[in-house]
């Protein structure tokens, strides 16, 4: 999964198709994401003493994370993304689209240390 929080993605399919907003949350068990303004329910409120005037609730539901493309912050496109090696032996996210790196995915690896 290349998606992170506080990336912008595009949503590609459903009623919110085209919106592009920031990710707040990420499930990875459950291969979902939680984007800023995109499927908006209502949970109605039944009257109690911390919300003594009830009401409708509108809140973000998961999305699958198939249904959103990360946005490249170089070339401004929604794009698929790889994973490069970096010279240091980590890795880090690459758009497909103009090849610049997004962030890395894991930080490089340090040499081990020998048992004697």
């Amino acid at each position: 999964m290349h998606i992170r929080s506080d990336d912008t993605v595009e949503v590609i399919t459903g009623n919110d198709r085209g919106t592009r907003a920031k990710v707040l949350r990420v499930i990875p068990k459950r291969r979902k994401v939680i984007v800023e303004g995109v499927n908006r329910v209502y949970k109605h409120m039944r009257r109690s003493q911390r919300n003594p005037q009830g009401g409708r609730l509108s809140k973000e539901m998961p999305l699958d994370w198939s249904n959103v493309l990360l946005v490249c912050p170089q070339c401004g496109q929604a794009t698929r993304t790889e994973a490069r090696d970096t010279a240091d032996g980590g890795k880090e996210r690459v758009c497909k689209s103009c090849q610049t790196g997004i962030g890395t995915i894991a930080a490089p690896r340090t040499a081990k240390k020998s048992a004697k």
